[in-house]
Formats: C-alpha cells, structure tokens, sequence
C-alpha cells in the first residue's frame, strides 16, 4: 500500500485573477487534475490524499470523478505552510509502506518517474526525483560573489519525493515553530537531518513548477506535445 500525498493547498494569486494557480486551466483542464491524472496511470500508488484550499474540500472528490480520477482518494483542509498541509496530509494515513509527496502544480511528472521512485525509496528507505542544474551557480551575500559551485554536483530537486511511512513521520516530528514560520519547501530536508541517507533518481526537466506566467505558457507548448 503506497500512498501521495499531493500538496494542491496554496491560496497565491501570483498569475492574476482570483483562482489560485492550481485550479488555472491548461488545455482547458486544471493543473491539479493534470498532477492526479500522473498518480492514476502509475502502477505504485495506490491511494491519493490531496491537500487543498479549505473551500474547495467539499466538491473536489465529484469534481475529480468527472475527470476520470477513480484512484481512491481523499481530501484534507491545507494550512498556512506547505509544510504544515503536508503534516495534515500524513496524519489522515493509517498504514502504508511509501508516501509520495508532490506538489499539485507540478502536472508533467511522469507515471513511470513516480513509480521509479517509489521502488527507489522501498529499497532504501527515502528517494528523491532530481534534475540537472543548467546554469552556473553563484553564492552571494552583501550582493557580492564569494563563490561559484560545481554543477556537475548539483541537482535541483524535484517531487515526488518518496519515503517509508514511519520515516517521514519521525522527520515531520522534528518540525519546529520557526521553520514553519520561514517555510520549509523541501520534505527530504527534514529526512535528511535524521542522518537517513537519501537515494537521487535523475527526472525530467519537463516536471515544471507552475509558479509564473511563463510557466502557464510553456505549460500549454508541453501539454501540446508530451499529452
């Protein structure tokens, strides 16, 4: 039994208008449902529990079904943080033996990099998806360069992010009232920390965030020729 827990909870209006991003349309479709379409054709997930806005609870399982999702699947009130609506997210499992985290506005995932990373944190204990860096990397401070890093080192991580149930569970006890307040966006952070070694699958640089509105339209030029 493995579970996602898809972070779908943001209320930010960044792309204008007044829905938040993950319910803006891409080929007339909603972001998030483009995100559960990826957990419903994988082989390794066998239950979704998604973390929204607190309005949109109520009609999202009739919504969802009119898109095809069939998947069990349940839903939860976000909170403030990302990480607090994944602490909401994780309490409503019971049992399992891998949770998925991944971000509701991260659609062109695919089925079979959630699945190989789900196998990855079986065999392991926690995985992450990564991608390339392409650009050269610059540390600064006082708008100054102290350093340039290696890229061949370096990955930009990606979601989902895989973890045996009761090892995430551990990492979320560890949260503390500060992090929360100055937001902490990566899962495998909290991991890490425990001194969990954590495995790195190479992904796509297709799996975007939708954060801008370059993204939408990019978006739209990926639904075109990857759907």
């Amino acid at each position: 039994m493995n579970v996602a827990i898809v972070v779908a909870a943001g209320k930010g209006t960044r792309l204008g208008g007044n829905r938040p991003k993950q319910f803006l349309e891409l080929g007339g479709i909603p972001v998030v449902i483009h995100t559960l379409r990826q957990f419903e054709r994988c082989r390794e997930i066998n239950e979704i529990v998604t973390v929204l806005p607190a309005e949109e609870t109520g009609r999202f399982l009739s919504f969802a079904k009119e898109f095809g999702l069939l998947k069990p699947m349940r839903v939860v009130a976000g909170a403030e943080t990302r990480a607090q609506s994944v602490a909401r997210g994780l309490a409503l499992i019971g049992e399992a033996e891998i949770v998925a985290v991944h971000d509701g506005v991260r659609p062109f995932v695919s089925p079979d990099e959630i699945d190989q990373v789900v196998d990855a944190a079986r065999a392991t204990g926690a995985a992450i998806l990564v991608a390339p860096v392409p650009d050269t990397i610059k540390e600064i401070k006082d708008d100054r360069v102290i350093r340039t890093w290696p890229r061949a080192n370096l990955r930009r991580a990606l979601t989902p992010q895989c973890f045996r149930l009761e090892l995430l569970r551990r990492a979320y006890q560890t949260l503390s009232e500060i992090e929360v307040a100055n937001e902490v966006t990566d899962d495998s952070l909290l991991v890490e920390r425990l001194g969990v070694e954590i495995v790195v699958i190479e992904g796509s640089s297709r799996n975007i965030k939708i954060t801008e509105e370059e993204d939408l339209i990019l978006g739209e030029e990926l639904l075109r020729r990857f759907k």
